[in-house]
């Protein structure tokens, strides 16, 4: 029996891969990337309307869609889901299926809770139970979404919502529509369960010895990811819009081989938890020429929590993100901060990122251990970022060196203590390579701060051009390399080094009228390259830096 690839379009794409592949390896890739692995299928087509499907928006296809997968899973091949709107509750994916919407069929997921059972799975790197996806997949093998369709997963009877993010008349429509208001008047649930499931924690997990019943009772806060794939092989989704998830959107876990083209990433902006898409412990895969507009992170790169994810010691790895736009996000490229199980060999490059919190961002904190390293990032092009254009931060969601207040740049925090013992639980960021990176409006450029027992290590940034209110900050840093680095400064600090050595500065140029503020603090603080623009009669020296050891 023929064998061809998912569309023809696919076939397009494998070549072109392919060829691009062996370029980059050749010329520029810095690691060795394998060959990522696009599936195949036979021709063998099975329409859902044969299996009694219906597009009339009313009637449940839950069966019909599920038979059809069923009937093809047998001999492989494409469940085609015609123009139309198409009515299901969760879809569950098996080996050797291309799930084919067309352009014209707009599948929507139920709005009824309860038509998605508690499973046991993973959320934000814990093992866990939360609600069936709307589409899932495990231990699969040669699986594709694909076709110009669109998946609609009903986030919006799920999500809580905050006041602060909506209008007053998008609020009034929410109150109105039913659910609750809770206590402080802030926030909006669906339900019952969704207000109670809040006041537990952010993730709902409830630890080791909760009880099935214990997880019911809080049942509709426990959001699904819209796409949950578990270690399966030889993925693709392309050229298909997934829209309005629950909670994250596309969740890979222990995947490899996964390959997105052309996919659409669409959520409200004001949607708690609504990242576009979360590669957790995933190994060989290509990202290219996607977009994604979410609440939350829009590429993120996870490989699990603190000790669960130590223990499974799977690092995402080798992945190629390239050609695509960002419009809205709390990040644009993310890694963490459940990064326990490291991450390595990620090549970044050709991407916009549009009104993103952060622009590039990568985050941890005190307990995750994990180690991130040999990271590429160039050619990134990004505008209104209301926080830093390239921000690393070791303190997320824990305690900061950095006082809040209005002019947290300029205050110099107090001396933070180390912990004695660097072991496991210790996480680490090293050798990045950045270049290539222009930004016109962020609030801050770039941004490092690791921890006093961890400095931040072999931070590399070439051609930088960002135009912003306060320069670079530099917390416990040590390696930091600076080329062909230019800053515009508009409002504050041109430079704030704390506890940090080893910083070549010479390919550092600042404008703005602001620049000359430098500010230096932090007894281990030493060993500063700086050129012609600036000399220490230039920088406001903290009296506990050593001057003899500073300016090199």
């Amino acid at each position: 029996m023929k064998i061809v690839k998912a569309t023809l379009l696919g076939v397009v794409i494998f070549i072109t891969v392919i060829k691009s592949q062996a370029q980059w390896t050749q010329s520029a890739l810095p690691f060795n990337m394998p060959t990522v692995n696009i599936p195949v299928f036979k021709t063998d087509t099975f329409n859902i309307v044969n299996f009694g499907a219906k597009n009339d928006g009313i009637t449940s296809n839950t069966k019909a869609i599920a038979n059809a997968i069923e009937a093809c899973s047998k001999t492989g091949g494409t469940v085609l889901i015609p123009p139309g709107l198409w009515l299901t509750s969760p879809i569950v994916l098996k080996s050797n299926v291309n799930l084919h919407a067309v352009r014209g069929a707009l599948v929507l997921f139920s709005r009824n809770l309860d038509d998605y059972p508690l499973l046991e799975t993973t959320y934000e790197g814990l093992a866990t139970l939360r609600c069936q996806s709307p589409i899932s997949g495990i231990d699969l093998e040669n699986v594709a979404i694909t076709g110009g369709g669109v998946f609609n997963g009903s986030g919006d009877a799920w999500r809580p919502v905050k006041k602060s993010k909506l209008t007053q008349s998008q609020w009034i429509s929410f109150v109105k529509s039913g659910g609750i208001v809770g206590k402080d008047g802030l926030t909006w649930y669906p339900s019952e369960k969704s207000m109670k499931g809040s006041e537990v924690n952010a993730s709902g997990y409830l630890g080791p010895n909760a009880k099935p019943e214990d997880y019911a009772a809080i049942k509709d806060f426990l959001r699904p990811v819209m796409v949950s794939l578990i270690r399966c092989k030889n993925v693709l989704l392309e050229d298909v819009t997934f829209q309005n998830s629950p909670s994250w959107c596309l969740h890979p876990l222990m995947c490899e081989h996964l390959t997105l083209q052309h996919v659409n990433v669409v959520n409200p902006w004001y949607a708690q938890n609504g990242d576009g898409i979360d590669l957790e412990s995933c190994r060989i895969g290509k990202i290219d020429n996607c977009t994604f507009d979410a609440g939350d992170d829009a590429i993120c790169i996870k490989s699990g929590r603190d000790q669960e994810g130590r223990k499974r010691n799977m690092p995402t790895e080798l992945f190629l993100i390239t050609n695509c736009v960002v419009y809205h996000g709390h990040g644009g490229f993310v890694i963490g901060s459940e990064m326990s199980g490291g991450a390595r060999n990620l090549f970044v490059s050709n991407c916009i990122f549009i009104g993103t919190d952060v622009g590039l961002r990568f985050k941890t904190t005190r307990g995750r251990g994990g180690i991130v390293e040999k990271i590429y990032v160039s050619d990134i092009s990004m505008i209104n970022i209301p926080t830093d254009a390239i921000g690393f931060d070791m303190y997320y969601g824990g305690a900061s060196p950095v006082p809040e207040s209005d002019d947290k740049i300029i205050d110099v925090p107090k001396e933070i203590e180390a912990i004695p013992a660097v072991n496991d639980a210790t996480p680490q960021f090293r050798d990045f390579y950045i270049k290539n990176i222009t930004c016109n409006g962020a609030d801050r450029a770039i941004f490092l701060r690791g921890l006093p027992e961890m400095s931040i290590k072999n931070i590399n940034l070439e051609n930088i051009s960002i135009k912003s209110n306060y320069g670079l900050t530099c917390i416990e840093g040590e390696g930091i390399n600076l080329k062909k680095v230019n800053l515009e400064v508009t409002k504050g600090n041109g430079v704030v080094v704390i506890n940090s050595r080893n910083l070549d500065m010479k390919g550092l140029k600042c404008a703005g009228n602001k620049c000359k503020l430098f500010k230096v603090s932090g007894k281990k603080t030493e060993n500063i390259k700086l050129n012609n623009n600036w000399t220490t009669s230039d920088m406001d020296i903290s009296s506990d830096v050593n001057p003899q050891n500073l300016v090199k």
